[in-house]
């Protein structure tokens, strides 16, 4: 089996959206104008999807008071620091920023709602960088 989505209840589906598309490289596969706005938004490699949406049957998590190990999305990241700065200047904020033994490179941040991003440059990278 593959993963399809990982689904998040943010406060602004359609603004965070715009932003994700426009400093983290996503794209829209499919968009409701109305509430509650689902949002799917696709990575780079298109096999990757997060779907956001602002659904009132339950409250939207205090992304900000959240330690960002309960939840995050992680992006490989070829140059951290680079995308840290860029990403700081568009609104995100910086959480921590670390070196490990492993020769690992990992920044998290919040974007701009809140929600924890990682930027991850591993010493051996965990992906494999295949077709499906």
């Amino acid at each position: 089996m593959k993963l399809e989505h990982f689904a998040l209840n943010v406060e602004d589906p359609i603004a965070m959206a715009a932003w994700y598309v426009e400093h983290l490289g996503m794209t829209v596969v499919r968009q409701m104008p109305e509430a509650p706005f689902t949002t799917f938004l696709a990575d780079d490699s298109g096999r990757i999807m997060v779907e956001i949406y602002l659904n009132p049957a339950d409250e939207v998590p205090d992304y900000r008071s959240m330690n960002p190990l309960l939840v995050h999305l992680a992006y490989v990241s070829e140059n951290p620091t680079a995308d840290k700065e860029r990403l700081c200047a568009a609104g995100a904020t910086l959480v921590s920023d670390a070196h490990l033994e492993d020769g690992s490179h990992l920044i998290m941040l919040r974007d701009p709602w809140g929600l924890a991003l990682q930027l991850c440059k591993r010493g051996t990278p965990m992906l494999a960088d295949k077709e499906a």
